[in-house]
C-alpha cells in the first residue's frame, strides 16, 4: 500500500500477504483526494475514519496536513496494523486509534465531524444503515460531509441526505451532506 500524496507521498506501508482488509484502491484514492483538496481545508477538518482496515484513508489525511483523525477497527490484527503503521508514520499526536464496533462507536460518540469516511466490508448485512445511524446521532458538523465506499450492488440515491455518486472501477463513493429545509 502506498500513499498517494502530500508529505507522505510514495511511502509504502506493508500490511503483509495474509492480511484480510481491501485497502482503497490508488486510483479511486487519488480521484477522491481530488475531490477533496476542492472542498475542504485539510488542516482544520475533524476527521473520522470508521472500518480503519489498513488506515490508508487516514495515512493519507495525515499526509495531506489533517491533525485531528479518529480511526475505528474492530479486526485485532487491523487495529495492530493501523498502530503500528501510526507509529512508523509519527503521526500519534495527530491521529487516535480505537479498537472497536463501529455501530457501538456511532451510538455512543458526542463528537461532531467535518468529514467521515465509512469503508465497511461491501457484502455488510447492515451497509444501508451507517448514513441513517450516523445522521439519527448528528455526528456530522453543520457543512460537514460523509462519504460511503461500497460495491455497485449498494444503492443509497434515495437517503434523504445523498447529494452525489463517484464510481472509479468497481469503487464506489456515496457523498452525504446535511440537507438544510428551505
Amino acid at each position: 500500500m502506498r500513499i498517494i500524496g502530500g508529505q507522505f507521498r510514495g511511502k509504502q506501508l506493508s500490511p503483509g500477504k495474509k492480511f484480510t482488509a481491501r485497502p482503497t484502491t490508488d486510483f479511486a484514492r487519488e480521484s477522491l483526494f481530488n475531490i477533496l483538496r476542492n472542498r475542504i481545508d485539510f488542516e482544520e477538518v475533524v476527521f473520522l475514519d470508521l472500518f480503519g482496515g489498513t488506515g490508508a484513508i487516514s495515512y493519507e489525511m495525515a499526509s495531506h496536513g489533517c491533525r485531528d483523525i479518529t480511526i475505528v477497527e474492530k479486526d485485532n490484527k487491523h487495529y495492530g496494523f493501523i498502530r503500528s503503521s501510526i507509529d512508523e508514520l509519527k503521526i500519534s499526536r495527530l491521529v487516535s486509534a480505537i479498537r472497536g464496533d463501529v455501530f457501538r462507536f456511532i451510538s455512543s460518540s458526542r463528537r461532531k465531524y467535518d468529514l467521515i469516511f465509512a469503508d465497511p466490508p461491501y457484502e455488510l448485512d447492515n451497509i444501508s444503515e451507517i448514513p441513517e445511524k450516523i445522521f439519527a446521532r448528528e455526528l456530522l458538523s453543520e457543512d460537514g460531509i460523509l462519504i460511503v465506499e461500497h460495491g455497485k450492488n449498494t444503492d443509497y440515491s434515495t437517503h434523504p441526505n445523498f447529494s452525489e455518486l463517484r464510481k472509479y472501477g468497481s469503487v464506489h463513493f456515496s457523498f452525504f451532506e446535511i440537507k438544510t429545509e428551505v
